[in-house]
């Protein structure tokens, strides 16, 4: 089903040809944000935040028919409260939007420069990606985070909302192309693909008009776009992150980062999938961790040395328990020799996003965070910081688990390429 979006965004036509038309519209509107000054887009920006903070109960009512959906659906807890906006997430985007206006503007930015023996001056800069399109499911806050950060690194977004979210995505989204028209720019610099289908997806994963895809989501969609896309993909999102607890732990540390790194927020990718506890430890901590998890009735999926300490309550873990991101109440526990096995299960299972060990050997710490092949490594502090505006970027277009062409919460400057400027004297070669 097709929704209709002022600004004359296309409706009708085949999955293919609305994509195309949505990707010729950034093309066009390149033109108006690529090249603007720093100061021109902090005030698109502002008069986004100040819409936004204005227009709230447009998005909230709008959000409200999303939730209806949601709970006849059945979906899970976790995943409704992940989809839902209140009062107090919306200042939370408000101000994200306003962070990022006191950010540094990376375009333009030098990176570095040279003078060659013939006299060529070479300057490295700072450049826009381009056309950015996003694919995302039930996630709302994605879609004013990625849109402002496009636009103030002077790129052109194409949001496409998983259709649990959209209808809170079509009226943030709208809310964002009147203030950027109002503020002097083209309005196709944001756009959403109004068409929820698996087609329009796939569409956009081949449309020649963008430069970069980032999907943000589960492992189902991830590995969609991966094995679909014919653009260049950013891989983001997919979360089995682990926390071991080492023979030296401070065992109320390790509860209380274990707890925060699983129930503050079990849905999001940052959240904890696994507990790993040194043997030496183990009779000690699970007891302790197990009473304070049972405060939110999480679900143990365990070895049987765990089964041993903490009884039938644990469910026996399957090979499958420790390669899943579950998103849910749901830890899955293996009591480990020592910091090598630690490591070793992590290289195995791990996704490669967050990881942490808590420990007082130094010599443990730094072997774990050399040799932990993640975009971020902890010691003795909660994953849930593997955040964009944790980090100070004031927010993130995603948290990339691959290495190429950026890793970890991607902010302002992993949204910008580079090129090379050749000042010469009329040198031949």
């Amino acid at each position: 089903m097709t929704f209709s979006l002022h600004h004359g965004l296309p409706e009708r036509g085949s999955d293919m040809e609305l994509i195309d038309r949505l990707g010729q519209n950034a093309v066009k509107a390149k033109a108006s944000i690529a090249t603007a000054s720093t100061r021109k887009k902090n005030d698109a920006l502002e008069e986004i935040a100040s819409s936004i903070d204005r227009e709230r109960e447009k998005i909230i009512s709008a959000n409200a028919l999303d939730l209806e959906n949601a709970r006849k659906n059945n979906m899970k807890a976790s995943l409704i409260d992940r989809l839902m906006l209140d009062d107090k997430r919306i200042d939370g985007i408000v101000e994200s939007i306003r962070e990022l206006i006191k950010l540094p503007d990376p375009v333009g930015q030098i990176d570095s420069g040279s003078v060659r023996p013939n006299g060529i001056r070479i300057t490295k800069v700072r450049v826009p990606l381009g056309v950015v399109a996003m694919i995302y499911e039930a996630r709302p806050n994605v879609t004013p985070d990625a849109a402002t950060l496009c636009l103030k690194t002077g790129n052109v977004s194409i949001l496409r909302s998983g259709k649990e979210a959209f209808n809170s995505s079509l009226a943030i989204v709208k809310i964002m192309r009147d203030a950027v028209e109002r503020s002097g720019f083209d309005p196709d610099v944001i756009q959403l693909v109004t068409d929820t289908s698996r087609e329009s997806s796939t569409a956009l994963m081949k449309c020649r008009y963008v430069d970069v895809l980032i999907p943000r989501g589960g492992a189902g969609l991830i590995k969609a776009v991966v094995d679909n896309a014919t653009v260049p993909v950013i891989e983001t999102g997919t979360g089995n992150c682990h926390i071991f607890i080492d023979s030296s732990a401070d065992i109320q540390m390790g509860v209380d980062l274990t707890d925060n790194g699983k129930t503050q927020r079990p849905s999001v990718c940052n959240a904890l999938e696994t507990l790993l506890v040194h043997r030496d430890i183990a009779e000690s901590f699970l007891p302790a961790v197990k009473k304070k998890l049972d405060e939110h009735n999480v679900e143990l999926r365990g070895d049987e040395r765990t089964r041993e300490i903490l009884g039938d309550c644990v469910i026996p873990a399957t090979e499958e328990d420790y390669a899943t991101e579950f998103g849910d109440y749901i830890l899955a526990v293996k009591v480990v020799e020592n910091v090598d096995e630690a490591i070793a299960h992590i290289a195995r299972y791990s996704t490669g996003h967050s990881e942490c060990i808590v420990t007082k050997d130094l010599e443990n710490a730094e072997k774990f965070r050399t040799q932990v092949d993640s975009a971020c490594v902890y010691v003795n502090a909660s994953t849930r910081f593997t955040d964009g505006g944790m980090f100070g970027f004031g927010a993130e277009i995603g948290i990339s688990t691959q290495k190429l062409h950026a890793r970890g919460p991607m902010g302002l400057y992993e949204l910008t390429s580079n090129k090379y400027l050749i000042d010469g004297n009329g040198q031949c070669r």
